[in-house]
């Protein structure tokens, strides 16, 4: 199961949307990243991110409601092994199985379980159910057997059902990669009342040419616009020189890289704080107690971020109420949070023996 596991590491994608984040997987062979349609609903592009290649934005190509499915335009260059398709046998119940997933920042994992329905059916479909965990943002990642081959795409999960997870078979996956495919990978959506797929060359004025339902096209779906505090917080980054489409990691949220730091940006409406959390490096296994002298006087001394720690991450945040935010306080305060970052790792690593992140 380790071989496996790790293989799926460099196949597995990030994504993320203003409106979620979740999980796709390459398909080579076919030329294609696969995700859940829900994961990219409302969006022409998607950031996404994987071993292979750099975080940058991406056109959804295909999108399927009836399947829960959408294909994405692969990066320019991109490198990861071919994964393994189940040839289509038979599924036995208590049969093991990984569901893979890789969550915007979060680490990669693969969670294993049983098979205890392979014909589950719902909405007209059959699914192959499971308990292996399902985590949030895991949606569009694949589920696997112990032959290492990709048996269906982890589509939802029962709230509260202690893991009982659904998956769709790959035999459906297989079909609409077909039916895409056969006109030459033209921008495309099925079609939710007859289940044709309509292309960019066949749409009918915006119906379908087969049936006469509405239909719109990945290409067609207004583009994301922040309103209010998500405004000015955008507004505020794009000032600073930072791609905004690159950066939006989910709803009111923002990542930002900063030399060798990673800062999230949040903004919690309930409360009106917008926080700005840098994740700098990790605790060192030994001799730590003058790191953390050092922390405490560092904030006694500076004004406005304060360390903190959570789990085994050294975090440098940043408060503000959204009543005090304009471009100019939030300026001047983000590029202090931003430079403090960059610099304070280097002195965390090299005085005080603290780990960087990707050496963990």
């Amino acid at each position: 199961m380790k071989e496996i596991i790790n293989l799926y590491k460099n196949i597995i994608i990030q994504i993320a949307t203003p409106y979620s984040t979740g999980t796709g997987f390459y398909l080579k062979n076919a030329n294609l990243i696969i995700t859940n349609e829900h994961v990219v609903r409302g969006n022409q592009e998607v950031v996404i991110n994987g071993e292979g290649f750099e975080k940058q934005m991406t056109k959804v190509i295909f999108t399927d409601v009836r399947h829960d499915l959408a294909f994405l335009q692969i990066p320019n260059v991109i490198e990861a092994p071919e994964a393994k398709i189940f040839n289509g046998g038979t599924m036995e119940r208590g049969e093991a199985v990984i569901a893979a997933g890789h969550p915007f920042g979060l680490k990669y994992s693969a969670t294993q379980g049983i098979v205890s329905n392979v014909e589950e059916e719902k909405n007209d479909l059959v699914y192959i159910q499971h308990d292996a965990a399902l985590n949030p943002g895991n949606s569009g990642g694949p589920l696997i057997n112990q032959k290492g081959e990709i048996v269906g795409v982890n589509t939802f999960v029962i709230q509260n059902g202690n893991n009982v997870g659904f998956s769709l078979p790959i035999s459906y996956l297989q079909k609409a990669i077909e039916e895409f495919q056969a006109t030459d990978n033209q921008i495309g959506v099925r079609c939710g009342s007859c289940s044709n797929i309509v292309f960019e060359k066949t749409i009918d004025n915006g119906y379908c040419p087969h049936c006469g339902a509405k239909v719109q096209l990945p290409s067609e779906v207004e583009e994301y616009e922040a309103l209010g505090v998500s405004k000015t917080i955008e507004e505020l980054l794009n000032k600073m020189g930072h791609n905004v489409g690159l950066s939006r990691i989910g709803p009111n949220n923002w990542e930002i890289i900063q030399g060798s730091a990673t800062i999230n940006i949040s903004y919690h409406e309930k409360t009106g704080l917008i926080m700005g959390d840098a994740s700098l490096c990790l605790l060192p296994k030994e001799n730590i107690k003058p790191l953390y002298e050092y922390l405490l006087k560092q904030n006694y001394e500076i004004e406005g971020l304060t360390f903190s720690i959570k789990e085994n991450d050294i975090v440098l945040s940043l408060l503000i109420y959204d009543r005090y935010l304009n471009m100019d306080t939030g300026s001047k305060l983000f590029k202090y949070l931003f430079q403090k970052a960059d610099d304070y790792d280097n002195i965390l690593v090299e005085e005080y023996g603290a780990i960087w992140k990707n050496e963990d």
